[in-house]
């Protein structure tokens, strides 16, 4: 049997997706979101923030340099003003604190307190695991078309939020 290459694969004619696909899929997706909004809002609850405010938190995080509120805004699809309040209660909570850009004293960064990741303790437990578990299921060749599916997922979502975000 002759392996082809993604580039190879992804010029291929491909059929039309059947309405019964779509919906699966659909039914699918909207179920994954939900689960994961619903555990993201336990957590956030546990440590006392809100869902909003504890995925903005884990954009700042995930950043590799401290945020300005404006790339938190742009990052999340929340207006500028909203993003103020989400940064105003994470730093009263003490997962952040304002800093000023040490190469432009007009800006302030955002950045996460150090240590304050730990009052989250176990909340993750497992879920490393689980994945694992799921992942081990599959070939290299699957895991490869599973990667490529949420790649190509978030960067459809994304586009949609930022659509959002500008009406």
């Amino acid at each position: 049997m002759e392996v082809k290459s993604y580039s190879e694969v992804s010029t291929m004619s491909k059929p039309p997706v059947s309405p019964d696909t779509l919906a699966r899929f659909a039914a699918l997706g909207r179920e994954l979101s939900a689960v994961t909004v619903m555990l993201h809002s336990q957590i956030a609850e546990r440590v006392g923030l809100s869902a909003t405010d504890h995925k903005c938190l884990d954009l700042a995080v995930r950043a590799d340099h401290p945020l300005t509120a404006g790339e938190i805004a742009g990052l999340s699809g929340l207006s500028t003003g909203a993003v103020t309040g989400v940064i105003d209660r994470l730093e009263r909570a003490g997962f952040v604190r304002r800093v000023r850009d040490p190469h432009d004293r007009r800006k302030v960064l955002v950045e996460v307190s150090p240590g304050s990741l730990s009052r989250y303790g176990n909340a993750f437990d497992g879920l490393t695991e689980a994945l694992e578990r799921v992942m081990s299921g599959y070939t290299a060749d699957e895991l490869a078309i599973v990667e490529r599916y949420f790649t190509e997922m978030i960067a459809e979502m994304a586009g949609h939020k930022d659509k959002m975000a500008t009406r």
